[in-house]
């Protein structure tokens, strides 16, 4: 499904690009065992670190409690990326969140090199950052489904299959919409 929608896109089927980053999930009662405190955004839960390739689509997912580091679930997001792709993505775009000898070491061994897009410190305000934007949209597109506004579940499978069938719903409402333009 992937595939069809970047070949009606006019890109190859299969991503050599990729956007990763995470996001923390506000715990509930139910989640409250495997949550962690997220000081950065000074919160208690989970993390979901995903990696999109340039057009949004969901390719890999952890979920880790939110006192996990990005720069500690690069090897994993990497090892799923290249095995969905069957290893033709070369680059990664990533935040500050991802900067590091560590990081970049350990993307490198599955073959993708880390490019970390920074905010320019001349600009104020709103700045809409390269290939960055790509990744927040898809969070943005996650966040519409009330099942994925706050970490309700008690294990992280079922949150990880929550959002697994929250983009094959986006999926299929684009190809739909590809294929019926009138409706």
């Amino acid at each position: 499904m992937q595939s069809l929608l970047r070949e009606f896109g006019g890109r190859k089927p299969r991503p050599t690009a990729v956007c990763l980053d995470s996001r923390t999930l506000q715990s509930t009662p139910e989640s409250g065992a495997r949550a962690g405190y997220d000081g950065a955004k000074r919160r208690k839960g989970s993390k979901v670190h995903i990696a999109v390739d340039t057009l949004g689509h969901l390719m890999a997912l952890i979920v880790t409690p939110a006192d996990q580091g990005d720069r500690s679930q690069v090897d994993a997001l990497a090892q799923q990326i290249q095995q969905v792709t069957g290893d033709t993505v070369t680059l990664a775009y990533v935040d500050r969140g991802y900067t590091g000898e560590a990081a970049a070491t350990a993307a490198q061994t599955h073959g993708i090199q880390l490019e970390v897009v920074k905010h320019p410190m001349a600009e104020r305000g709103f700045v809409l950052l390269p290939r960055r934007w790509v990744v927040e949209r898809s969070f943005a597109w996650a966040a519409r489904f009330r099942r994925l506004a706050r970490d309700y579940e008690r294990l992280d499978s079922t949150l990880k299959g929550f959002h697994y069938l929250a983009f094959a719903a986006i999926m299929l409402s684009r190809i739909f919409s590809l294929l019926n333009p009138t409706s």
